[in-house]
């Protein structure tokens, strides 16, 4: 375990004990807005559909609920992150055995033959790197969110017009009538305050 992961281990360890209670509805709300997106992000690019993404998110979540009593953390293990990742991953498992035994079936009727490479041996090849990938845009879209409602829409507005359209100061000020020096603050405040976040949820995941 890396020292990183140690510092996050007493806040992962408060929220994990929480959801032994599956009534505590504000915990479990906490942890679907931190990953539902990170599950659904990855089982696209795994070659599912937008439907079996959904399937996954749902059973990912059912699965993580029925271990949660009797869930014990053990950093000999692994961190919280890689037993979510392997979760998430025999989902997405199961989704591709579901839908090749339909196209089997339908293979059969028809008396065709397939030498298409298993689906499940490509997502085994990319799964971790995928995984990784989405992790950290998650991390991001959650940091976002929270720091959305820290903030006037207004605010969001010239943090979204200057970093992420990469729009010139002058142009902002003028789109949303402020002078320069606001656009420049606003601009800063909002940055500081999304890397603070970021910072943050590195530290609880």
């Amino acid at each position: 375990m890396t020292a990183n992961e140690e510092t996050w281990l007493p806040t992962r360890r408060t929220l994990l004990s929480r959801l032994k209670n599956w009534n505590d509805q504000s915990s479990w709300r906490e942890f679907f807005n931190l990953y539902w997106r990170l599950i659904y992000g990855v089982a696209p690019q795994a070659g599912l559909s937008e439907s079996e993404a959904q399937d996954v998110v749902q059973e990912t979540i059912i699965t993580v609920a029925k271990q949660m009593p009797r869930f014990q953390y053990d950093q000999a293990k692994g961190s919280f992150k890689s037993w979510l990742r392997k979760t998430a991953h025999w989902r997405i498992h199961d989704q591709i055995r579901r839908r090749q035994r339909g196209e089997r079936l339908v293979a059969e009727k028809s008396d065709a033959t397939s030498h298409a490479i298993p689906a499940e041996a490509v997502v085994d090849d990319v799964f971790e790197a995928l995984w990784d990938t989405e992790w950290k845009q998650n991390l991001i879209a959650v940091a976002v969110d929270r720091v959305k409602k820290q903030i006037t829409p207004k605010e969001y507005q010239v943090f979204d017009l200057c970093t992420n359209k990469e729009w010139p100061a002058a142009r902002v000020a003028q789109a949303l009538d402020l002078f320069r020096p606001q656009v420049y603050y606003t601009n800063k405040k909002v940055t500081r305050l999304l890397e603070q976040e970021i910072t943050r949820l590195n530290d609880e995941t």
